[in-house]
């Protein structure tokens, strides 16, 4: 690398940075520290699931629209490991689940044995027919009753099976598991795919995910949301009952509450940071080692890698399944800082639109530009609505009250986040098609 650039691209990583610190500590200073270290902490698992992406479509050009499935099977890993059981549920209805669940996996195994062992032709055809259809019918018969019973115990608390108990930064872990089977999955299906095929089908499953989550109400309540997750972090109301809580409180000169609430965000921030970092440097390890060239290598001319004899497709996957593990992870941790499980806030604007804006202006190819677009894009999110008020307001200010375009730029103020997002995502492809960490030279042809 070209130590003129090296150098341009520290002092640019160090700029973004430090204007992204100064704008923190002025939320932090005009409205509220609180609120400032929750844009952190959101920023934060913003910027590891832009590392995700980032690891797709930067190291190997693979377009996944399917980001917010990803980001909800990680969710839904914290309700599996850390709710309590539902030990009534799990009596009435937790055999015939399990049933039901081995018929499936019998069914699939039999459907793969009959395919490998029979001959390509109309025999095959039908054996394999009668095999799914007939464990499909013989799986469905215990599945039904058994979900009516489950979402029969109580549905205003529960119905639903519950978790496992466990500690809830476990399932950090087991999000990013959940979500590195289903990418292996879906990509042993897609991967093939031209790039804009990829993209429509990875779309369409994150869909099906989206769906089986939001009316499958026996797994995690549906539309009805799990409230109440256990957190890795103290609860406020134990900091301001604290001898120590309130002496701290009293030496900062600030309100038990306050202290408390910021108190937890730190603790919060501490462990999604540790995370980052980890993740970062893993990502930084496997770019600059001979497999991320060989991605680079891929992604710049799939034909000639063919022809040097790499398996393309094998790599991918490879890729998507890693990526998709980043996601997932910190698709739990944003519901472990949320405290609850809604499966119907897991939409294409925030989750699959947001992601990728943040990789686009941060620099696709650049884990560096992948954070400080991941902070970035989130900050603007969170603080274009109060920004736009503040601006209608200021531009409207020697209008009198019932003016009709006065109330019209002050409502029109809630939209201006929409606004702010595509016209920062405009300036960044005009004046830095590159993002504003571009790729390196080094990176790029290695």
């Amino acid at each position: 690398m070209n130590p003129a650039t090296k150098t341009t691209s520290n002092r640019a990583a160090w700029i973004g940075f430090g204007l992204m610190a100064i704008a923190v500590v002025w939320v932090g200073q005009m409205q509220s520290w609180s609120l400032a270290l929750t844009i952190v902490n959101y920023g934060v698992i913003a910027a590891i699931m832009s590392l995700g992406l980032n690891m797709q479509w930067g190291y190997a050009g693979l377009f996944n629209v399917g980001v917010m499935g990803f980001a909800a099977l990680g969710g839904l890993a914290t309700v599996l490991v850390a709710m309590p059981p539902t030990t009534e549920a799990w009596r009435v209805g937790g055999m015939g689940m399990v049933t039901a669940l081995l018929m499936a996996l019998v069914t699939t195994l039999a459907a793969i044995l009959a395919y490998r062992l029979t001959r390509p032709g109309k025999i095959r055809r039908f054996l394999l027919a009668a095999i799914i259809v007939g464990g499909l019918l013989a799986s469905r018969y215990f599945f039904d009753p058994a979900v009516e019973l489950i979402e029969a115990v109580n549905p205003s608390k529960t119905g639903y099976l519950g978790g496992a108990g466990l500690p809830i930064l476990l399932s950090w872990a087991v999000g990013g598991c959940l979500a590195a089977a289903a990418a292996w999955l879906i990509g042993k299906i897609t991967l093939g795919l031209r790039a804009d095929y990829l993209a429509i089908a990875t779309l369409g499953i994150s869909e099906i995910v989206l769906s089986v989550l939001r009316y499958e109400e026996w797994l995690a309540r549906g539309v009805n949301n799990v409230n109440g997750l256990p957190r890795p972090v103290p609860y406020e109301i134990d900091i301001q009952q604290s001898d120590w809580g309130i002496s701290w409180a009293q030496y900062f000169g600030v309100t038990v509450q306050d202290f408390a609430s910021v108190f937890v965000k730190l603790c919060y921030f501490g462990l999604s940071v540790t995370v980052l970092l980890v993740v970062f440097w893993l990502a930084q390890i496997a770019l600059k080692s001979p497999w991320g060239r060989m991605m680079r290598a891929i992604r710049d001319n799939e034909t000639a890698a063919e022809a040097m004899g790499k398996d393309v497709k094998a790599r991918h996957l490879q890729v998507f399944v890693i990526g998709s593990a980043v996601i997932g992870i910190a698709g739990a941790m944003m519901v472990t800082l949320d405290g609850q499980f809604t499966p119907n806030s897991y939409n294409p604007l925030r989750f699959t639109f947001l992601i990728w804006v943040m990789v686009i202006v941060g620099g696709s190819g650049n884990n560096l530009g992948a954070i400080l677009g991941g902070f970035l894009i989130w900050f603007f999110w969170v603080q274009a609505e109060p920004i736009g008020l503040w601006l209608m307001q200021t531009l409207t200010a020697g209008m009198s009250a019932e003016s009709a375009l006065r109330v019209h730029l002050l409502d029109s103020a809630a939209h201006m986040r929409l606004m702010v997002m595509g016209l920062i995502l405009l300036l960044a492809l005009r004046f830095r098609p590159r993002g504003l960490l571009p790729e390196t030279r080094q990176q790029r042809h290695t």
